[in-house]
């Protein structure tokens, strides 16, 4: 699962003039290639069109669109709407070290988290989920077998990452709202709002 590496993108497109000419100085010369095979318009940078085409599963196919608006979303710290090279450094490194994880928790190395699997993962990271909850989960992120050839149905690893961080900043939001460390917390519209909004 994860990035498919630097072959299989096709041509990497011109060098333009807001494209520089190679690698910034210290940069992994494999992961500029990436990134300049990713970057199919030559513009320099990658929109999320173009990071999605990328960003595979161990079944090949593509991350859902929702992962990737989410992992844009977190790395494009420049709010310019697309990743630069220093951005997809750090992007790549956090795919990676998700990837680990994810295998971790895969225990029968079918490609996708099932229930349990995922309920493991959860509460080894802190998260203790009722089963009410564990099933609403299951239901927003699991995905069906795209072909006859896929991994079984389950949370693959696209939506394994932002069901992650989804529970990870509700749960922040929530704490920060939970002032006295009740696990009760008392909120108007607007604010319950904003919290759902402002997640994953």
């Amino acid at each position: 699962a994860g990035y498919g590496g630097g072959g299989g993108y096709g041509a990497p497109g011109g060098f333009t003039a807001g494209r520089p000419q190679g690698p910034p100085p210290g940069a992994d010369p494999q992961l500029w290639q990436w990134y300049s095979s990713v970057d199919a318009d030559g513009s320099g940078s990658i929109t999320a069109q173009e990071l999605q085409q990328c960003l595979i599963n161990g079944d090949w196919s593509s991350f859902d669109l929702d992962t990737v608006k989410l992992l844009m979303t977190i790395f494009d710290t420049d709010r310019s709407g697309t990743i630069g090279f220093n951005e997809f450094a750090g992007l790549w490194k956090y795919i990676k070290d998700w990837q680990v994880v994810f295998r971790r928790f895969d225990q029968d190395r079918s490609g996708s988290i099932d229930g349990r699997e995922l309920d493991n993962a959860l509460k080894q990271f802190g998260y203790n989920l009722s089963p009410d909850l564990m099933r609403l989960l299951l239901a927003k992120y699991e995905s069906v077998t795209r072909h006859a050839h896929g991994p079984p149905p389950g949370v693959t690893f696209d939506r394994f990452l932002r069901a992650c961080v989804a529970i990870k900043q509700l749960t922040e939001s929530f704490q920060r709202l939970d002032t006295q460390r009740s696990g009760w917390i008392q909120l108007n519209y607007d604010t319950f709002m904003h919290t759902v909004l402002s997640a994953p």
